[in-house]
């Protein structure tokens, strides 16, 4: 007799995880490591390339432009669709998540730069994406969250 039991995903594809990160240059590589062992254990590594360069590009503003810690938040929308949310203590929501609909525009950016492309490389990689003020007061922490999502609209 065989027994098949279903996958770890088909029996909760429903997760999510929180990993604190310090004020460090180092922490984009944290996320990312952390990020492939979640994928794998969840049985969604074909999304470890879009989803590392997601991530490291919201923890990279995260650390550039914020002064504290950061939160990486990964949650499991459907067995094929993950949410890269980030949190940090700056309440400004810079372009393009600062729209609320319509196509991103490309920013004009010198090709010299060496920043100023990260936010819309998210836009572009994602299937969705989008930024909000989170509260100051004594229940809220104050300052944004970005997320974005990578994935199969939809798909299980």
């Amino acid at each position: 007799m065989v027994t098949v039991s279903p996958s770890e995903c088909e029996a909760s594809p429903n997760w999510a995880y929180s990993l604190q990160l310090p004020h460090d240059p180092r922490a984009a590589r944290i996320a990312r490591v952390t990020l492939r062992a979640v994928l794998a254990t969840h049985g969604m590594s074909r999304l470890q390339d879009p989803a590392e360069l997601l991530a490291s590009e919201l923890v990279t503003n995260a650390y550039r432009y914020s002064t504290g810690p950061a939160t990486l938040r990964l949650r499991g929308l459907t067995c094929t669709r993950l949410r890269v949310s980030v949190w940090d203590a700056n309440p400004y929501i810079p372009p393009p998540f600062g729209r609320r609909s319509g196509p991103v525009a490309a920013r004009a950016v010198p090709a010299e730069a060496d920043s100023g492309r990260g936010l819309f490389l998210v836009c572009h990689y994602a299937q969705a994406w989008g930024g909000y003020p989170l509260g100051s007061g004594p229940s809220r922490q104050g300052g944004k969250l970005l997320w974005c999502e990578v994935g199969a609209p939809g798909g299980r």
